[in-house]
């Protein structure tokens, strides 16, 4: 009943929004589409699924905005309605992730005891498959969509593995008091995907099973984060234990989908004693949690200006296929600082922005974040 009262409003939703802008933005979701997937796994109720959606305002929407601007830089920045569904859909994602990580949960209210209630996201990061349309183009065109700009590609050929990341449109204003999270500054994305054809027939096997059950699943991979629902039915935990005995971020995916892999605090943003990465990581084990030790506990670029750290993955009750329940890993809770670049090391501190610091990611960094869903990992979680 919840998935097709979901499923009509959400169309209703989607069709005011085309007949506002007199172009069509966003296809209906099908109410069988909806209730396949709500069967596959439980999902966040659909009485607060989007905010306080504006959209249909009539007023300018972000990704028209943005395009406008990269077209002429002296447009004004102009990004209400747009924004504020964009903004909802992001906050929707941080609900869902929040929801399922009570370590994430429990650290970003610690952390905002000790900076002013007020705490800003570097990036948020996805996982996908890379088959069947599955992949990082399956989620990046959301935010694309959105004003975003695609950025570098990294790849990580031990894990079978590419990425790119995206940057926010040009940063809004922002209001001191807005308690920073999604109503802050615009958080860089990063979406990765195992490239599924350099795995084993039978990995391959087993994904290319899900991915097809749905063919036009991966058009909703944003709808699906932000709902924490597969866009494929609940695998049988046999093809689980296959897939991790190959690749654990392929299992990973194949129970979370593209759920919120992990949301990053940026340190250098604090206004605590916090902000020095060093300082809240020993901060965070003083409270009991415990941080991927993986290449160290802190992660440091070759030019020493991206500092990276994260906790290990928590771990949820999963239902399979055929009534089997077990443990499986679920997401985590990431920390970076970014230094000055060395053209800016004499500005006044006060002066310093986003742009005058170190961007981008680093693969040798990534890499070993990866490792917080890891079996080793976890072990030590419990240990």
């Amino acid at each position: 009943m919840e998935a097709m009262m979901l499923s009509a409003s959400f169309s209703s939703f989607i069709k005011n929004c085309n007949q506002s802008l007199n172009r069509p933005l966003l296809r209906p979701l099908s109410p069988s589409f909806v209730l396949k997937h709500t069967k596959s796994r439980n999902f966040v109720s659909s009485n607060n699924i989007f905010r306080s959606i504006s959209i249909c305002s009539g007023k300018r929407n972000l990704c028209i905005v943005s395009r406008a601007k990269m077209e002429d830089e002296t447009q004004p920045s102009s990004f209400e309605g747009g924004e504020s569904f964009f903004r909802d859909v992001l906050a929707n994602m941080e609900m869902t992730y929040l929801k399922r990580n009570p370590t994430a949960k429990a650290i970003l209210e610690l952390v905002r005891s000790f900076n002013n209630n007020q705490i800003y996201y570097d990036h948020f990061a996805f996982r996908t498959f890379g088959v069947n349309g599955y992949g990082i183009d399956s989620l990046a065109k959301f935010f694309l969509d959105f004003g975003y700009t695609q950025r570098e590609e990294l790849r990580f050929p031990a894990k079978k593995l590419r990425a790119l990341w995206f940057s926010p449109p040009t940063e809004l204003p922002v209001d001191s008091n807005d308690g920073g999270g999604v109503n802050g500054p615009l958080p860089r994305v990063f979406i990765s995907e195992l490239l599924v054809d350099q795995m084993s027939p039978q990995a391959q096997e087993i994904i290319r099973k899900y991915a097809e059950m749905h063919g036009c699943g991966y058009k909703y991979a944003a709808l699906a984060s932000a709902l924490g629902s597969l866009a494929w039915e609940k695998p049988l935990y046999s093809e689980f234990q296959q897939l991790a005995r190959e690749s654990e971020y392929a299992a990973w995916t194949l129970v979370n989908g593209y759920a919120l892999n992990h949301l990053t605090i940026s340190t250098h943003r604090l206004k605590s004693h916090l902000r020095s990465i060093r300082s809240l990581n020993q901060f965070i084990e003083e409270n009991g949690f415990r941080l991927n030790s993986e290449g160290g506990l802190l992660k440091v670029s070759p030019d020493g200006l991206l500092l990276q750290s994260s906790t290990v993955a928590d771990s949820v009750t999963f239902q399979f296929s055929h009534g089997v329940t077990e443990t499986v890993p679920c997401s985590y809770i990431e920390f970076a600082e970014r230094l000055v670049l060395p053209q800016y090391k004499t500005l006044p501190e006060e002066e310093v922005k986003e742009f005058h610091r170190r961007d981008g990611f680093e693969v040798g960094n990534a890499d070993k974040i990866f490792e917080s869903t890891s079996k080793d990992q976890l072990a030590r979680r419990t240990a």
